[in-house]
């Protein structure tokens, strides 16, 4: 298997969710990127550069919403290197404090959200994030009496993994129905999410379903939380483009053979929706913990991409 073979691989990986979660998403990509770039050295530095390009469209344009996907990309291919050596050793550089950073992010958010969390809190929560994990985890870790409510996260049902990963953690755990979260809302003290994506104006971006519990969680003055690393904020939206919303197969909800007996039916499977900022308490990041208001800031001073026009 060739270079181009394995970040093939990884890119099939991420398109097919058997690499999941925008966290993780990024890592992947980023050490695909950089271990492609590794083996251009042969190549004049036009022609590296052009395949460095190819590389990263094939990347980017398996999963279009998780904005950390082209964030990560961005951030490891940029160099200012003349020579094919050099190039390669910043791409490396770049990659080595992309995905360090990104491991390290998971401790400060869980620090930082951790202090949002109250004992004897009941959270609930929705998918599967390591990032709002973190937070759940640290809490626990302090002590505190605490217990969880996860969804099941149609159609995937990524909210299996979380009940066992917080099951396998010895923390208090109740599955419910999607369906159920404005009836189980009254039992719940905090919300606390994940991102795929945030926008400039501090709209959020994440796993379908998301907005279902902001909105019951205002109705019920219940405050939602979202943990996002800088990296899942949008440059883009800073020139007024919109987050395109993925749409997967209908295979994942229907069987296509049950489908194809139904020929008025049709099948919508939209990947994500959006949580609009007012519904939102806070967004904790591993730089602090901010009101969506300042989504510019950080856009501006911590995530570091020159955004072309």
């Amino acid at each position: 298997m060739d270079a181009m073979d394995d970040l093939n691989t990884t890119a099939e990986k991420i398109k097919t969710m058997e690499i999941r979660g925008a966290g993780r998403i990024a890592v992947a990509a980023s050490a695909a990127l950089r271990d492609y770039a590794m083996t251009l050295k042969s190549l004049p530095m036009s022609e590296f550069n052009v395949k460095l390009e190819e590389a990263a469209k094939i990347l980017v344009d398996t999963r279009p919403t998780a904005v950390s996907l082209p964030n990560a990309v961005a951030l490891t291919k940029r160099h200012s290197a003349t020579n094919v050596y050099d190039a390669i050793d910043e791409i490396k550089a770049n990659a080595e404090k992309f995905i360090t950073n990104a491991e390290q992010a998971l401790g400060k958010m869980g620090k930082i959200g951790a202090e949002r969390i109250h004992d004897g809190d009941v959270i609930m929560t929705h998918c599967n994030s390591h990032a709002a994990l973190s937070i759940i985890k640290t809490a626990f870790d302090q002590g505190k009496d605490i217990s969880v409510i996860a969804t099941e996260s149609r159609p995937r049902r990524q909210g299996f993994i979380t009940i066992r990963e917080l099951n396998d953690y010895g923390i208090p755990t109740t599955l419910i129905v999607d369906s159920a979260v404005r009836l189980t809302m009254k039992e719940v003290d905090l919300v606390v999410v994940g991102a795929d994506s945030i926008s400039i104006n501090g709209a959020l971006i994440n796993k379908i379903g998301t907005s279902q519990l902001a909105m019951a969680a205002q109705e019920a003055r219940r405050n939602l939380i979202v943990a996002a690393e800088t990296y899942k904020f949008s440059p883009r939206t800073l020139l007024g483009e919109m987050v395109e919303i993925e749409d997967r197969s209908s295979d994942e909800v229907i069987d296509a053979e049950i489908l194809k007996e139904l020929p008025n039916v049709k099948v919508r499977n939209p990947a994500f929706d959006v949580t609009p900022a007012e519904y939102i308490d806070l967004i904790i990041t591993e730089v602090g913990a901010f009101p969506p208001a300042m989504a510019f800031t950080i856009l501006r001073d911590y995530l570091g991409l020159d955004i072309e026009v």
